[in-house]
């Protein structure tokens, strides 16, 4: 089964700070959802922080460079079988998590 990138940029929970706990056990809800469907891969949040950014000559910079527009907030990884499915859990993360969700499909070939 194909495996897809559910995820959301950080910043895009825009709802006010003591609602967090309750956001929070919503989106473990359907993360609980998911693996009691056999469809969880892997998945979680990012703390907002600076990327390390590693170069191809192997030198490490601080990041995001300022041109970045957005940063991962979260994401999860689930193996269902069609991008209708994906796009069925991705509408539920959005409602947990109270934000859009991206959803990309992770190419053939990668580790399984």
């Amino acid at each position: 089964m194909p495996r897809y990138l559910i995820s959301f940029d950080d910043g895009a929970m825009t709802f006010p700070e003591e609602e967090l706990p309750a956001v929070a056990e919503a989106a473990q809800a359907v993360a609980r959802e998911a693996q009691d469907a056999a469809v969880w891969v892997f998945g979680g949040g990012l703390p907002s922080q600076r990327a390390s950014i590693v170069a191809t000559d192997g030198t490490v910079a601080e990041g995001p460079y300022p041109e970045t527009k957005a940063v991962l907030g979260g994401f999860s990884i689930i193996d269902v079988p069609s991008r209708e499915a994906a796009l069925e859990w991705a509408a539920k993360f959005a409602a947990a998590c109270r934000c859009a969700q991206e959803v990309r499909e992770i190419m053939a070939g990668s580790t399984r």
